[in-house]
């Protein structure tokens, strides 16, 4: 594997920073480090803005609308798109549905879902996790039973992300239940709107309406809007898991973390010196850089291979479990470095009536952060059952 950036490489590195710093939205820079949550219309005026030059998004084929990127420029992109703190572009509809879309879908449905994805124009939620069915997802039970071109869909998922903002959603549902769990299920692409869905708000530890549980009593689904074959949606789901799971290594958000983090520790006091120069906070830290060194190589690996055609495997449930617990270590660090003054924004301690913040800027948002990403050692399928998933199709276990 060739390690080096090309002239043209480096140029393309150029144009995308020159783009990023003339276009990037001046209201949303800085705007979660000063304690205040994205909106809906923060997160699509940043899509929008990529949409119409054509870089929304970088992994899909050109014949649906991609730049036609390799796999280098597409590195290249997430580590700009991270050097500079933008907003992230949300995975549901980009990264999840619509590689799903494009690979199992009907020409009507690539027709109908995926320049709209594009555009921004359908916001999309993810309905796996249930209640009784979050990692073993397997043993999901909400159901859809047949109904001439309808299907009737009941039951009820949780952790729905953003599910209050979203106008389409794709659901995971039991069409057989008579059968293996995982040869019973498929994939819907489920209309928000349609009667007898409710989505209800959980509130966080870190204090964000972020994630819902929905309510689907029965809600008539078209049999059109069913990805694959009746039954065959385990086949979507894993392929759309191995996706999901290869972004949410975050290297490059990492690397900013860091930054982020060293720059904290240099302000901050240790006695009579800064935190940084505390030999054990500085072990600490080089140990971050290099194990998340470690995960940049694996990750190029895994986009080399994509490069020559190969799927996401099972090295994806590495990169879940490695960058889902180094991100969860930049946060702990950075409420470590933050100290006392994180103190006041631990959510149930009480509202300050302080007319300014307490602290420094960037303690704002250290504990809710903290609390935030105690998640991700479970979403997307929870680190225990990745390394199931390696013990098997790796190691042969």
């Amino acid at each position: 594997m060739d390690l080096s950036f090309s002239p043209e490489d480096a140029a393309f590195r150029e144009e995308v920073r020159r783009f990023i710093d003339e276009n990037y939205p001046e209201n949303l820079k800085g705007k979660l480090d000063e304690g205040e949550e994205w909106s809906k219309e923060d997160y699509l005026s940043w899509h929008r803005i990529l949409g119409k030059k054509g870089w929304v998004a970088p992994a899909w084929p050109t014949e649906y609308g991609g730049p036609g990127w390799s796999a280098t420029q597409r590195y290249i992109f997430s580590e700009e798109l991270a050097r500079a703190d933008t907003i992230p572009i949300l995975p549901f509809g980009i990264s999840m549905v619509a590689p799903v879309i494009y690979t199992f879908g009907t020409p009507e449905q690539k027709a109908r879902f995926l320049p709209r994805i594009l555009s921004g124009e359908d916001w999309w939620c993810q309905g796996y996790s249930e209640p009784g069915a979050g990692s073993d997802l397997a043993s999901l039970r909400t159901k859809a039973e047949r109904d001439g071109d309808h299907y009737i869909v009941n039951g009820q998922k949780t952790w729905t992300t953003l599910a209050q903002h979203a106008d389409w959603g794709f659901f995971l549902v039991r069409t057989d239940p008579s059968v293996k769990a995982q040869e019973g299920i498929s994939f819907l692409l489920i209309d928000m709107k349609t009667p007898g869905i409710t989505v209800r708000p959980i509130i966080t530890l870190g204090g964000e309406h972020e994630v819902n549980e929905v309510w689907l009593e029965n809600v008539r689904v078209p049999v059109e809007n069913r990805v694959h074959e009746e039954n065959k949606g385990w086949t979507c789901a894993k392929f759309l898991l191995a996706h999901e799971r290869t972004g949410i290594a975050g290297v490059a958000r990492s690397k900013r973390g860091i930054e982020k983090l060293r720059a904290i520790a240099a302000t901050e006091l240790d006695g009579d010196r800064s935190l940084i120069e505390n030999p054990f906070f500085k072990r600490k830290i080089a140990e971050l850089e290099i194990d998340l060194a470690a995960l940049e190589f694996t990750e190029l690996r895994g986009l080399a291979a994509l490069a020559a055609g190969k799927p996401p495997g099972a090295e994806s449930s590495l990169l879940k479990i490695k960058g889902t617990e180094i991100q969860q270590r930049i946060t702990e660090l950075t409420l470590e470095a933050v100290g006392h003054y994180a103190a006041p924004y631990f959510r149930g301690l009480g509202d300050s009536d302080n007319e300014h913040a307490i602290g420094p800027e960037y303690a704002l948002r250290a504990a809710p952060t903290y609390f935030n990403m105690r998640k991700t050692s479970i979403y997307g399928g929870s680190n225990e059952i990745q390394r199931g998933i390696i013990a098997k199709m790796v190691l042969g276990l």
